[in-house]
């Protein structure tokens, strides 16, 4: 039953982790840092999900997780099981086991609909974006509404309206377009998936959609600060300000947009300069590590 604890001990450590992550505002100074640490809430949360129940019933073997469903199995084709192991055990394991397929499903779920609409996407730019030379790199839509996002994939797209071409000035432009070219090459897309999937398979927990939210948040200041390491931070405050200015934005699914999250937030963080001590850098390190690896620790003993 120890190890039951321990997983139980982890799920509780992932809700503690992710109350104080949420309320952090260094999280906002160092967004590639809190990425990491958020994703390793998610797999430690996953991981502990499956292993509780399968604990709990492995308990009579008294082993890790991992040894213990090994020494399960081979019960099981010899047709012996020990004392104290019973139906209602053996279906705690199946519930543990049920809660990994759930997983999986709902990751490759999300994988194949983000895939689908990336494509059905992709054809339709062919038909009605444009190349522009002031733009290179980029499709435009002749469009009147203010638009910027990045289609993700093997061959990303960058993609902005008309009415962005004219709403901002060339330095403004530049930085919008490094923006969207940082979600393409950090793949942000996959960043955000796990928790795409984890919203899925557990929409009971208000603080799973919660991590999505930030995490989507992170990602987008993650992209501000690339984009203002080669443009500065002026140009790019500005276009978000003329986003914002411009009202309502619609980004397609499978996209990641420049101007979908909250604009004054990202406006006002990109005019300080303040970075957050390395030392609590690392300890959040530290802390996520080892958050992942007792759940993987105890499956693999």
């Amino acid at each position: 039953m120890a190890y039951a604890v321990h997983f139980a001990a982890t799920t509780l450590a992932c809700w503690l982790t992710a109350q104080v992550l949420a309320a952090a505002t260094w999280t906002w100074r160092a967004p590639r840092v809190a990425i990491v640490c958020w994703q390793a809430v998610g797999l430690a949360l996953g991981l502990s999900a499956m292993g509780l129940p399968m604990a709990v019933g492995l308990a009579a073997y008294d082993r890790p997780t991992g040894s213990a469903l090994l020494a399960l199995a081979t019960d099981l084709f010899h047709g012996t099981l020990p004392a104290g192991l019973g139906a209602v055990h053996l279906g705690l394991v199946g519930v543990g086991f049920g809660i990994g397929a759930v997983l999986l499903t709902t990751t490759v779920r999300s994988v194949h609909g983000a895939v689908r609409a990336q494509r059905r996407h992709r054809d339709l730019l062919t038909l009605v974006a444009r190349r522009d030379p002031t733009v290179p790199g980029a499709l435009v839509l002749d469009h009147p509404s203010a638009a910027a996002y990045c289609l993700p994939g093997v061959k990303p797209r960058v993609v902005v309206s008309a009415g962005t071409l004219s709403l901002l000035d060339r330095a403004e432009l530049e930085a919008v377009l490094t923006h969207e070219r940082a979600h393409a090459q950090e793949r942000h897309d996959l960043v955000l998936l796990p928790f795409t999937a984890l919203c899925r398979a557990l929409p009971w927990f208000r603080w799973v959609r919660d991590a999505h939210e930030r995490v989507a948040l992170l990602v987008e200041m993650r992209a501000d600060d690339k984009a203002r390491e080669l443009h500065a931070e002026e140009p790019l405050a500005g276009a978000l300000r003329r986003f914002a200015a411009a009202g309502h934005r619609v980004t397609p699914a499978g996209a990641l947009g420049m101007g979908d999250r909250d604009l004054d937030v990202r406006v006002r963080r990109l005019l300080v300069a303040d970075r957050p001590p390395r030392l609590l850098g690392a300890t959040a390190l530290t802390v996520a590590s080892t958050l992942v690896a007792l759940p993987i620790s105890l499956f693999l003993s």
